[in-house]
């Protein structure tokens, strides 16, 4: 869905943009962003309208169906006619209606993944990932997310530093392990 922001990014992260022109790509990279963050949005909302529009289609189907109950135990040939009519007209349109939603929500859930994907792609590049300058030395003059338009996504934050500290508990792990088996390896000698 993104194609041509997701190519971008990329560049900058594998250093295929000149480093004079990465502030300003980062920049302009700003609203395409916004403008895909937009149009997540906007699928999320044909998501409720449809969501809507289907609990209707059911209200009416149960209506008519229990119109079309009440109609047969009072023997009432042409409102049952009327009523099998309208249940299959409102069948069809609950079962179509029931995989417009299926395919939007998919498709919903795809854009803000990708949305995610991008805007911690961007953030990386922002800090100077594939600029081939000292990735230790502290930045210099990059955008922050709020130059940039990007909400402050707690969410996300949150992930990206439970993924930090999973690196760090992962690192001392290990540490721990070898000094361990280090100690057993000596206690085994003496």
């Amino acid at each position: 869905m993104f194609e041509s922001l997701k190519g971008t990014i990329q560049d900058l992260l594998s250093g295929r943009v000149n480093p004079a022109d990465r502030r300003a790509a980062i920049y302009s990279m700003k609203s395409a962003l916004v403008s895909a963050k937009l149009g997540v949005e906007d699928l999320r909302e044909g998501v409720e309208i449809t969501r809507r529009k289907l609990n209707t289609e059911r209200e009416q189907l149960a209506t008519v169906q229990r119109r079309k109950t009440l109609a047969e135990g009072i023997n009432d040939a042409e409102t049952v006619a009327l009523a099998v009519k309208y249940e299959q007209q409102h069948g069809e349109h609950v079962s179509v209606l029931e995989r417009k939603l299926e395919a939007q929500e998919a498709e919903a859930e795809l854009a803000e993944r990708e949305l995610a994907e991008m805007m911690t792609a961007l953030k990386s590049a922002n800090a100077g990932v594939g600029s081939n300058t000292d990735p230790t030395a502290p930045p210099r003059g990059t955008i922050s997310d709020d130059e940039l338009g990007l909400p402050n996504d707690s969410k996300l934050n949150d992930e990206l530093n439970n993924l930090a500290r999973a690196t760090k508990r992962n690192a001392a792990d290990a540490d721990a392990d070898a000094k361990l088996a280090e100690l057993k390896k000596r206690m085994g000698q003496q």
